[in-house]
């Protein structure tokens, strides 16, 4: 049985790419646009590919430095785990690259679409592009596990094959902080300079080509909310397969169902890769006023498919074995059900279709400031609301398991429920990453002077991106926490830490400072986005000032676009480092000291990291989308004071949603994940 699940796992992981090239070529045999349009996106594209490239060759250095500290630490490092570490960043960084190219590719061509054939004629070709990534994070992921687990399982039969898979896991986190922050700095910096000298000070439409970020804003998009993106949720989706898997073999040796404990995390994985796939081909909008219906038809198919096609596989696989098979199901489940009501209240929080972006909106007709308060309001509200489903979901599927199979089964429960979070991993990033394609669109759209009916049919699926966006990082800063918990009880019975006493002093150290590092990675991450900001405001304000008659539109007068460009690619890179190498440092120097600290440290960097995530994130969308709402003609639209505060209420929104939120679900997992890689030198 063992063998065949994973053979139909490597299967599964296979059409997933399948799929992406097919939609890849789906999209690219749509037509470009004219020649002003193909320009812009090959300036979007060339930006974006030589930021990918030199944030590779920054981080690779990094990836050789844990590399050789692996092989020498650790016993099993070499050469298995040094090799295991690498093959997992290398595959993080070629879903990023996949997906970016493919993306700068599709933007222009959903203008295109949008202009020919409208909305209904923009979704396909934007989501297509969205799915290429989609499916290319999750077949990588799905059979970088299952080769890794084929190959050091399997035919080397390797006593450490535990550890070695683990560290495919850590080699995507690797990526995925370095990808997410530089990322996140280089797109909000270009997006808080564009829209605070072209919208606030100089007067001028969002997009204008007049403004001398925007090509840096639209190479942001993608940097940020593709390649990043896309990085963050391979290792979250990894990062949830390998926790059962790491835990089974630690807790369960010698009982008899640990074979299929195992190896059920593949295979559930496989059944939402399947089921992802048919719900790709169900996303057709039929009319512009049900695209969001068009949207959740394919990922509510693919979540409801997956859920009952457990049922079957828990029956099959641990039948006689356990107890109750049916826990396992529940655990499972109970890992959807917070997945999508985690991503609901996102939704509701950041949709302008609800209450809470609009009273966001309305507060801007008194200024600025009741924007802002307003907007940290409800975004902590979220966070409550975010905190109460995942901790239900986390006793339901703690019970479960401990229902199924006894002692140590509850934490099986909670880490099977991980992978359930995101099981249908491959639709749930297509509708996040065709956002940053449409707002490509628009911009392109924009620049390109087309009819005005373009870029409402652009903003209309721009806006419902910011909305899919939200859900996804719900999505995925659920599974952290949860996937980090069921790492954690890994990590405890690796280091023989029976209890975590917080009357202990050094365990009491520990949880201060985990509980004080996600607020200092957010102002780290956010005080970058403002120094890059800053340099790329007085950038824009240069050009305005020297170049005649670029302000005031003389067809004559050409924006810079490169210099810009470069000004956020350089402050990205220089700015990442400092705040990515400590979230992996950290726990390697209070492990060595201390494990009972390094206990203490875990668990307050889980709490306070989860509930800054939920927060940021879902304040960010909320004054992103309260601006667009005002955009749309409520409160004065437009050029209006209360679009002004709307506007400066999204600038502080953008390092919060795409910058320091989005990377806190990456540390809280890849401290966890580091500390249970050491764990043998750190009691050694």
């Amino acid at each position: 049985m063992t063998d065949t699940i994973l053979y139909i796992a490597l299967v599964a992981g296979a059409l997933g790419l399948l799929l992406a090239v097919y939609y890849a070529r789906a999209v690219l045999a749509t037509p470009r646009g004219n020649e002003r349009m193909v320009e812009l996106s090959n300036a979007i594209r060339t930006g974006a590919m030589a930021f990918l490239k030199r944030e590779y060759t920054w981080v690779s250095v990094f990836v050789v430095i844990m590399a050789v500290l692996i092989a020498v630490l650790l016993d099993w490092g070499r050469p298995w785990g040094a090799v295991a570490y690498v093959f997992g960043a290398a595959l993080s960084a070629l879903a990023g690259f996949v997906g970016m190219r493919i993306a700068t590719a599709a933007n222009s061509r959903t203008t295109e679409a949008a202009r020919t054939g409208g909305i209904t004629a923009a979704l396909p070709v934007a989501f297509r592009g969205g799915a290429v990534m989609g499916f290319t994070v999750a077949g990588l992921g799905l059979l970088g596990v299952g080769l890794g687990f084929l190959v050091f399982q399997q035919i080397l039969d390797d006593p450490d094959w535990v550890n070695i898979i683990t560290a495919i896991g850590l080699g995507g986190s690797s990526i995925a902080l370095f990808a997410r922050v530089g990322g996140g700095i280089f797109t909000k910096a270009a997006d808080v300079a564009a829209d605070l000298v072209g919208k606030v000070e100089a007067g001028i439409p969002e997009d204008d080509p007049r403004n001398p970020a925007v090509i840096a804003d639209n190479v942001g998009d993608n940097v940020g909310d593709v390649a990043g993106m896309g990085a963050d949720l391979f290792e979250s989706y990894v990062g949830a397969i390998v926790a059962p898997i790491a835990y089974t073999a630690l807790v369960f040796t010698g009982r008899e169902f640990q074979a299929e404990a195992i190896i059920f995390p593949l295979a559930v994985a496989a059944l939402g890769m399947f089921a992802s796939i048919i719900g790709s081909f169900l996303v057709k909008a039929r009319d512009e006023d049900h695209l969001a219906a068009a949207l959740h038809r394919g990922t509510n198919f693919a979540m409801i498919t997956t859920a009952l096609g457990v049922a079957g596989l828990a029956a099959w696989i641990f039948g006689d074995k356990v107890d109750n098979w049916l826990g396992i199901w529940f655990a499972v489940v109970a890992g959807l059900v917070v997945g999508w009501f985690v991503g609901k209240i996102s939704e509701w929080f950041t949709s302008d279709h609800y209450k809470n972006v609009k009273e966001i909106a309305r507060q801007s007709q008194t200024g600025a400031a009741t924007v802002i308060i307003t907007g940290i309001a409800e975004g902590m509200r979220s966070a409550a609301y975010s905190v109460t489903a995942v901790a239900a979901g986390i006793g339901v599927a703690f019970y479960a398991g401990d229902w199924a199979m006894g002692e140590g089964g509850g934490i099986y429960g909670v880490a099977i429920a991980a992978i359930g979070v995101l099981a249908t991993l491959g639709i749930i990033i297509s509708v996040d990453a065709y956002g940053p394609i449409a707002d490509n669109a628009g911009g392109i759209a924009e620049m390109a002077h087309l009819d005005p009916e373009v870029r409402n049919a652009t903003d209309a699926l721009d806006s419902l991106g910011n909305t899919t966006a939200a859900v996804a990082k719900g999505f995925a800063i659920a599974s952290a926490a949860v996937t980090s918990l069921a790492l954690f009880a890994a990590f405890t019975k690796a280091v023989d830490l029976e209890h975590i006493d917080i009357s202990q002093t050094p365990t009491f150290i520990g949880l201060l400072i985990g509980g004080m590092f996600p607020f200092l990675f957010a102002a780290l991450t956010m005080n970058a986005v403002g120094r890059a900001a800053s340099l790329m405001i007085d950038e824009v304000r240069r050009q305005f000032r020297e170049i005649p008659g670029l302000r005031e539109g003389d067809p004559e007068a050409k924006a810079d676009y490169t210099t810009p460009i470069d000004i956020a690619t350089k402050s990205a890179l220089r700015e990442m480092v400092l705040p990515g190498s400590m979230a992996i440092a950290l726990p390697l120097i209070v492990g060595f000291i201390d494990v009972e600290a390094l206990g203490g440290l875990l668990g307050g960097a889980l709490v306070t990291g989860f509930l800054l995530a939920i927060f940021m994130a879902n304040a960010g969308g909320a004054w992103d989308n309260a601006k667009k709402f005002i955009e749309a003609g409520a409160f004065g639209g437009k050029g209006s004071d209360a679009h002004t505060a709307a506007v400066i209420g999204d600038t502080v929104g953008d390092p919060f949603k795409d910058t320091s939120g989005p990377a806190m679900n990456i540390v809280i997992k890849v401290m966890t994940i580091v500390s249970l890689i050491f764990a043998s030198a750190f009691i050694g």
